[in-house]
């Protein structure tokens, strides 16, 4: 047993023990991010070569790659209904950005979703109209809620040939006519759809009539691809999962490789780092309750199958504000923000690897005004890495999939959060401090240690690194440390 006292500024030292003989849990968490396909990320924009640059510095597996409804024109490949004469399909807006991500990601699995459906596939009173310009954000281009074609047949081929348009060279339209792409690239993972629950007010059971149709359409012209469905917004309903991890509901043959499911937290109006450091990570432990439902589902209905956690964040009500205003609201986000958020995500990946989820995804790469700016890992402003960021690319740096989580115990009462691992570099621990507070750390005498460090003293640089021999240890406010023992 190593103990390590932990001295909150307030309160007696803190007793945390280490028992490097005792596993707890071996981890199958591979933690990445999302990357949204937004007009930033267009070529010629102040942000689009640091982005990717970052994206590329990362060298993280998985990472979702959204192009999403606010922009019809950079997410949907065929804007207007095909006629006997001609069809509207147009990749112009849509290619650069996707190929940017395929090649910021090479040599790594991603997982793709082409979330939005052609709005003319819905049933609605009058034609849906979007904005020429594909730089200006459009949020009511979701509308209707049943199907035009209730089969699922028109939906499939949308997705069939688009798909073919990236990994099969091209495809045949609804005409008949030719369009040739070149492209050969290989999509490991198809996600169908994003947040049904809200997009469409969708159901649990067209959401899997849907998904049926989609995943038997693109396994017919990419067969290697494998599948992830609900996405869900909001996975506190039961239902979506008993209804869609029963293979029963589904047509023979269809897989359910993975499923995934969000979490944002999110502060009261009004509320400072002061509220944050109960707010957040009072969420958070109400979501991992709803995670721990789920993966009894999971492991009753659909054993086989995986599971993303593909959006943990934090959003401030000021995005939400921007979002049905449709512009942007003149407010200041304070430093402090971004290590309260870093460090949520890293209490996520320790609680969440605990659990055997397979991929915790952070969410997400880019964010701005109008496009909920407190989600991003890169200043907008200068094109620099937040510490979300570096919080993210200090875990991936430190711990993998195989990795032996060892009983590591503090009071329950305590500020900080610390998990130890046995990895394939030695033995780490990672502590993360809950508080908008400093707290100090005594370590025993346990011989040299490397310190890496995001907190406020680290900014938008890369974490601090540091050989430390000294038993003390100071976590500034929301701190994220790794500790590694030669």
């Amino acid at each position: 047993m190593m103990p390590i006292l932990v001295a909150a500024q307030t309160s007696r030292p803190e007793l945390v023990s280490i028992d490097w003989a005792k596993t707890i849990a071996i981890s199958r968490s591979t933690p990445t991010l999302q990357l949204g396909a937004f007009p930033v990320l267009r070529r010629g924009s102040s942000l689009h070569d640091g982005s990717f640059a970052a994206l590329k510095q990362l060298g993280a597996d998985y990472v979702r790659y959204v192009p999403w409804l606010p922009y019809p024109k950079i997410a949907v490949a065929e804007l207007e209904p095909p006629t006997k004469d001609e069809t509207s399909w147009d990749f112009t807006y849509i290619d650069p950005i996707t190929r940017d991500f395929l090649v910021a990601t090479e040599g790594h699995p991603t997982i793709v979703n082409f979330s939005t459906i052609p709005a003319w596939m819905f049933k609605t009173e009058k034609p849906v109209t979007y904005p020429s310009n594909p730089n200006q954000v459009f949020w009511n281009y979701t509308q209707g809620t049943e199907l035009r074609d209730p089969s699922g047949k028109e939906l499939g081929e949308y997705y069939a040939r688009l798909v073919s348009w990236y990994t099969q060279g091209g495809f045949t339209d609804e005409n008949g006519k030719r369009h040739t792409s070149g492209y050969q690239y290989h999509f490991p993972i198809w996600e169908v759809l994003n947040e049904p629950d809200l997009e469409h007010h969708t159901t649990p059971e067209q959401y899997t009539r849907r998904y049926d149709a989609i995943v038997s359409a693109i396994h017919k012209v990419s067969p290697e691809t494998k599948f992830m469905g609900l996405a869900l917004a909001f996975p506190n309903d039961p239902h979506w999962f008993e209804y869609f991890l029963d293979h029963s509901h589904h047509q023979p043959g269809i897989p359910l490789d993975y499923i995934s499911y969000h979490f944002y937290a999110s502060p009261s109006p009004g509320q400072d780092p002061d509220n944050w450091q109960y707010t957040f990570f009072d969420q958070a432990d109400r979501f991992l309750t709803n995670v721990r439902f789920v993966e009894a589902i999971r492991k009753r209905l659909s054993p086989e199958t995986r599971t993303d956690t593909d959006e943990l964040g934090t959003i401030l009500p000021d995005d939400f504000l921007d979002m049905q205003n449709g512009k942007s609201n003149p407010y200041t986000i304070p430093s402090i923000y971004w290590n309260a958020s870093g460090a949520l995500y890293a209490y996520l990946f320790v609680e969440l690897s605990k659990l055997g989820i397979d991929i915790p995804g952070e969410s997400q790469l880019n964010g701005y005004p109008s496009q909920f700016r407190s989600v991003t890992m890169i200043n907008w402003e200068n094109g620099r890495p937040n510490p979300r960021f570096w919080v993210l690319k200090m875990i991936k740096g430190n711990f993998q999939p195989g990795d032996r989580l060892v009983e590591t115990k503090l009071p329950q009462w305590s500020q900080i959060t610390g998990q130890a691992f046995i990895t394939t570099g030695g033995h780490k621990l990672l502590l993360i401090n809950k508080r908008n507070s400093p707290v100090d750390v005594t370590l025993p005498k346990i011989g040299p240690y490397t310190l890496t460090v995001v907190d406020e003293n680290s900014g938008e640089n890369e974490p601090r690194i540091s050989k430390q021999t000294d038993s003390a240890l100071k976590l500034n406010p929301f701190a994220v440390a790794v500790l590694a023992w030669d």
